[in-house]
């Protein structure tokens, strides 16, 4: 039964077919800590969300649940219009695009990148004995092309730079044409010129009316692409703001969850941050901030 479509069901049980995501009262707890929660948010087929904080703000942690590969320890989480816990975990994951260190570190080095990316198709990774048709490797062609990764398909995935590699595993993201498409911090680790060349293909896939939902996570005000429609911005597993960008990267905001004075600025759709005076860190000190261990 879907449960998005029976309006018989208990309230409880059942969301909005319009909600990718419907968190309510989302918590995550680990020994006896609360690393995230509780969350109430909500992500439509066309928003593109970006969520932000320092380290240990519980980022990675919520984003674990939207891509169905946590449960949550309290609340109700819907992630297209299945509720985690009463559902198969591993069809939700077949519809969700994800990019992640986690990710990268699986490849093995010897994997071509044509065989990394058909073999999404068939939720693998490091392909044996599989046979794949034309049809299969033309789409695998089309989407590196689209992220401008098609002169490295006979490459091998150890040779790789990590800007390459990143585009490589969007290409792999997006192959199967996922309804929604999370990337955990995908400009991590890369140089400028590489940075902002995946920023711009991201900003280009954000005005794409036909790509999914798209859920980023990142540290730095200066990754967000131009297009991208929402934000939340966490710290210490509580949400400091959340809804559409321009309200929620305030420089008040963005200061209360960061703890010293920042200020933000946005210029031709492009974000910046930086400290609006010198002085040292208004972080409260270790023993007194709660949920250690966040992501």
């Amino acid at each position: 039964m879907e449960g998005v479509s029976d309006q018989s069901l208990n309230p409880e049980e059942a969301t909005d077919p319009d909600l990718l995501l419907d968190f309510r009262g989302v918590e995550f707890v680990r020994g006896g800590k609360t690393l995230v929660g509780p969350v109430d948010w909500q992500v439509e087929l066309d928003e593109r969300w970006v969520v932000i904080g320092p380290n240990g703000a519980g980022k990675t942690t919520l984003i674990r649940i939207a891509s169905a590969q946590e449960f949550p320890s309290r609340g109700r989480a819907f992630v297209l219009g299945e509720r985690l816990g009463r559902t198969d975990m591993r069809g939700l994951r077949a519809s969700i695009g994800v990019t992640s260190s986690a990710v990268a570190q699986r490849v093995p080095a010897g994997e071509t990148v044509k065989d990394l990316v058909v073999s999404a198709g068939y939720a693998i990774l490091g392909r044996w004995r599989e046979e794949y048709d034309e049809m299969d490797y033309d789409q695998a062609l089309e989407v590196l092309e689209q992220v401008g990764a098609l002169h490295l398909m006979e490459r091998t995935w150890g040779t790789l730079s990590d800007g390459e590699k990143k585009r490589v595993l969007i290409a792999r993201a997006i192959m199967t044409n996922p309804e929604l498409l999370i990337m955990d911090e995908p400009a991590a680790g890369m140089d400028l010129g590489g940075r902002e060349d995946l920023v711009a293909y991201l900003g280009d896939l954000a005005l794409d009316p036909d790509a999914p939902a798209i859920v980023m996570i990142t540290h730095h005000v200066e990754e967000i692409p131009y297009g991208f429609t929402h934000a939340m911005l966490l710290d210490e597993g509580q949400v400091i703001a959340q809804g559409l960008i321009d309200d929620v990267l305030t420089s008040e905001n963005v200061s209360k969850a960061y703890h010293q004075p920042i200020e933000v600025t946005r210029t031709d759709g492009r974000w910046a941050a930086r400290r609006s005076r010198r002085g040292g860190t208004h972080r409260a000190p270790a023993e007194e901030t709660r949920g250690q261990g966040r992501g």
